[in-house]
């Protein structure tokens, strides 16, 4: 009888784990691949501590709106009183006291730590919808080139192949004024809600070629297997195929691409803002925080360490967390 990879990886780990061969001793009757792999998690301190600090980054930016009623203060509230007749903020280190944290932005003197926590908010928000709407253009597009083949497989390919042909970034400093320019005109301020969602389009455009040739070849290695073949002899239809036979087993590769995806959203999100291409000065971003600050290195530097130090911590926890998470869902991994 065949087994599928899911089933086999299983079957190799309670065959190489000696607390899975005698499991009547600890009342547990077995264990399924995700099992195996969040033992594998726990056991990585790495992936523990970096799980942590993403958990205490997605609490803060959830619950952004709570912190500004608890803060006191708003992300467009200036406190001009607070400044010196240059615009620097009055105080040590860029205004920072017990009612603005991490101090107040030079000129406009909004506080620094809520713009903060709203750019996380931004950010996180932004990264997620773009990764899952790439993740799911990439598995359909790709399993489908992948099992049915043929004219649809050349069609995705050359769609792919064109897509990466093209640099994002010129066709994302190109793309994203065009379209504001389209739907508003002359007419002034774009709203926050507008520049995120053509953000997260253009991401969408360009950000899934990557799932989509991995699932394409997954599915190109599992579809001639004897499990498959028994389902369709069995009369199972070509969703029946895809989504419950070849997916379930090509899971664990789609979620550390998911993973790693989203921390490139953020650094791309903010590379845009820096350069005046993604979100307006109105909403918060760390790009544009970022931008604002290199005119004051020398004279405020704690106006650029605040957000430059956030958005490092938060992608270097979400690429921790990717690598540990890889490890963790391959078989061969020594840890």
């Amino acid at each position: 009888m065949s087994l599928s990879p899911v089933e086999g990886v299983a079957l190799a780990e309670i065959e190489s784990d000696p607390d899975a061969i005698a499991p009547a001793a600890k009342g547990v009757v077995g264990r399924s691949p995700g099992q195996l792999a969040w033992l594998r998690l726990r056991r990585d301190r790495t992936a523990v501590v970096s799980g942590v600090l993403l958990v205490f980054f997605l609490i803060l930016g959830l619950s952004a709106p709570l912190i500004e009623m608890v803060y006191g203060i708003g992300p467009r509230e200036q406190f001009q009183n607070l400044l010196d007749g240059f615009g620097m903020p009055l105080g040590y280190a860029g205004g920072v006291a017990g009612d603005h944290w991490f101090g107040l932005e030079p000129n406009l003197g909004r506080d620094i730590f809520i713009r903060l926590i709203y750019g996380l908010r931004t950010s996180l928000f932004i990264a997620f919808a773009a990764a899952l709407i790439t993740a799911t253009i990439g598995i359909v597009l790709g399993a489908l080139a992948g099992y049915l083949g043929g004219w649809l497989d050349a069609v995705v390919n050359w769609i792919t192949d064109l897509t990466l042909a093209m640099p994002f970034l010129i066709i994302a400093l190109a793309l994203t004024p065009t379209i504001t320019l389209r739907f508003y005109g002359e007419r002034g301020q774009v709203s926050s809600a507008f520049g995120v969602g053509v953000l997260i389009a253009v991401f969408a455009i360009f950000g899934w070629t990557s799932t989509a040739r991995l699932v394409r070849g997954q599915v190109i290695a599992l579809r001639e297997r004897e499990f498959v073949e028994a389902a369709k002899a069995s009369g199972a239809g070509l969703g029946h195929i895809i989504f419950r036979q070849l997916l379930p087993n090509i899971w664990a590769p789609i979620l550390v691409s998911f993973s790693l995806a989203v921390p490139q959203f953020i650094t791309s999100e903010a590379a845009l803002s820096f350069i005046g291409v993604g979100l307006s000065d109105e909403t918060p971003s760390f790009g544009r925080m970022i931008y604002d600050s290199l005119d004051f290195l020398q004279t405020d530097p704690a106006y650029v360490f605040f957000p430059g130090i956030t958005i490092f911590a938060l992608v270097f926890a979400f690429n921790l967390f990717g690598d540990a998470l890889r490890d963790a869902l391959d078989p061969k991994s020594s840890r």
